[in-house]
């Protein structure tokens, strides 16, 4: 499923982002990790994962920033869970994997190497797929976020471990609300009141998040 990349946001909006010299999101992208249906049982707080997920594509749709999903495995594993696919319809890539990264030919193409890009990652399984993603975008030169509160694994001890390896790595360790916010960098924006909307639409579920996922 390809679609054309969305610019980073509406022409009006751009002076406000580009006013900000350490604005984190010249060049944004959500990239989400094999949430998909055989997982459901296996994965501590799977439909937090999800909760977080959706906020997260709500708040690109608004803000122009292109998606990028996977499914590893996906004859085996299923497809990508019925709650976040109507939300997925304009995705710049919705891939099939075998390796454990995302970062394959049919990822990788949309980027430029002389321009690095601000990838925050949502998805499974921490220690492993998000892991090895994020390293690879490392490699790469491209600045890494991953939200605390929109990762997990199927052995909860596993996370924090990840976390605080990728954070050694150099990746950013932060919430799907900080990025939203940071990703913002303005209230003046003509977008900021949407976004407003998708934050007070998930308040209540995002605290539930938070008191599991960055407890543990």
């Amino acid at each position: 499923m390809a679609a054309k990349p969305a610019s980073r946001l509406s022409k009006n909006s751009s002076q406000n982002f580009n006013s900000h010299t350490d604005n984190l999101a010249a060049h944004p992208a959500l990239f989400i990790c094999d949430i998909q249906e055989k997982f459901r049982p296996a994965i501590y707080e799977y439909e937090k994962i999800i909760t977080t997920t959706q906020k997260m594509l709500k708040a690109a749709s608004i803000l122009n920033i292109p998606v990028y999903a996977t499914t590893q495995n996906r004859a085996r594993l299923g497809e990508t869970c019925t709650e976040l696919l109507p939300l997925l319809s304009n995705a710049v890539e919705h891939a099939e994997k075998k390796a454990f990264s995302m970062w394959i030919p049919d990822i990788s193409r949309h980027f430029s190497s002389s321009t690095p890009s601000e990838i925050v990652i949502v998805g499974i399984e921490s220690h492993i797929c998000v892991t090895q993603t994020t390293l690879d975008l490392l490699k790469e030169g491209h600045k890494v976020y991953i939200l605390a509160d929109g990762v997990s694994s199927c052995n909860k001890e596993e996370v924090p471990i990840a976390l605080a390896r990728l954070r050694r790595e150099g990746a950013v360790v932060t919430t799907s609300e900080s990025w939203i916010y940071e990703c913002m960098g303005d209230a003046g924006i003509e977008e900021f009141k949407q976004i407003a909307g998708v934050v007070k639409e998930y308040n209540q579920k995002t605290k539930e998040v938070l008191g599991s996922l960055c407890k543990i």
